[in-house]
């Protein structure tokens, strides 16, 4: 059975003395590669390209209350620097998800993030209570900021207020961990992480896509159908690392950075700009098989800077501000202490 075989699949990387360990909240990973919403299928679709048991843990697609056909085409239109997508979360719903997906995961020798989304404060606890039973998930990632749904309003990413409800309703209704995931399309980010981190939120991913477009001159017509839609790749980069950090100094929960990362150096400098985990999204289109090295990657470039411990980096950057990142001196004790397994 290929979940049977993926799951218990064991690859090794090179031998090695770094310990790329990390402790993400209540969750330890084995090392803080992370797939990302949306990019990397529902469950066990890659894991013939990067086993699970290689990377830290698996974040599904967005799930929704009910199934969604997504957005018109075109969907998605390629840029200089990434592309534009307008797939409007296709899923094929809750019910789908627990009956056909979840199964397969159960025994996945990595730690299971579900992705979920809602259009209202409601539809977030409903999908949180349906899901929370499940042994085979072990946090949420909540989608707050989507911006291929509901026209783009983004009800939920760039109201701290509404933000909060949310995460205040979710957290009420399940034990499981819960991430946050925020939007880059806001004035002030920092407002947004210090709202769900007073809602209670474990953790937050920083960030979700920029709003952009694309035109062609010649036909005059928009890349999207929707006009507008969500860019990604090495061009959003440089804003995805400012938030994160924004995020990271002005919170004492953990933020997973995400947004342009393609390269172990682009992992290391969300860690040194505050970040615990990274995700890595619109890289594995172009290869799937990326994660896997990666985690090989950060291992020669720590062992040729003479790190022992990738999380002796995060937070170190030399900005001028004086603050204490969730991965400090507690996390560092908790870290020791706890057996690093691929499920916490």
């Amino acid at each position: 059975m290929r979940a049977t075989f993926c799951g218990a699949r064991r690859v090794l990387s090179m031998a090695n003395m770094t310990d790329l360990s990390v402790q993400l909240g209540p969750l330890s990973l084995r090392n803080p590669i992370l797939s990302a919403s949306g990019t990397y299928g529902h469950g066990l679709e890659m894991c013939h390209f990067t086993p699970p048991a290689r990377i830290g843990g698996l974040v599904s697609k967005t799930v929704t209350p009910n199934p969604r056909h997504g957005n018109a085409a075109p969907r998605i239109a390629e840029t200089e620097a990434g592309l534009l997508n307008s797939l409007g979360l296709e899923n094929k719903g809750v019910e789908h998800y627990l009956a056909h997906t979840l199964p397969d995961m159960a025994g996945v020798d990595t730690v299971v993030f579900t992705n979920i989304g809602g259009e209202s404060v409601d539809e977030f606890i409903a999908m949180a209570r349906r899901l929370g039973e499940r042994d085979e998930i072990d946090a949420f990632e909540v989608n707050l900021s989507c911006p291929n749904v509901q026209g783009g309003r983004l009800p939920f990413g760039t109201d701290p207020a509404n933000a909060a409800r949310v995460i205040e309703g979710i957290k009420a209704a399940t034990t499981k961990p819960v991430f946050a995931k925020l939007s880059p399309n806001v004035s002030r980010i920092a407002d947004m992480a210090l709202a769900v981190e007073a809602a209670g939120a474990d953790g937050i991913t920083a960030v979700n896509t920029l709003l952009g477009m694309a035109v062609d001159w010649r036909t005059r017509k928009p890349g999207l159908a929707t006009v507008q839609g969500g860019y990604s790749g090495p061009g959003v980069k440089p804003v995805a690392l400012r938030c994160a950090w924004e995020c990271a100094r002005s919170v004492s929960i953990p933020v997973i950075g995400c947004g342009g990362i393609s390269s172990a150096e682009d992992v290391l400098e969300f860690l040194v700009a505050g970040c615990t985990a990274v995700q890595l999204g619109t890289a594995c289109f172009a290869d799937p098989a990326l994660p896997g090295r990666m985690v090989d990657e950060l291992t020669r470039l720590l062992d040729d800077a003479g790190v022992a411990r990738v999380r002796d980096l995060i937070g170190t950057v030399q900005d001028g501000t004086s603050r204490t990142c969730a991965s400090n001196a507690s996390d560092a004790k908790a870290q020791t202490d706890a057996e690093v397994v691929g499920r916490p």
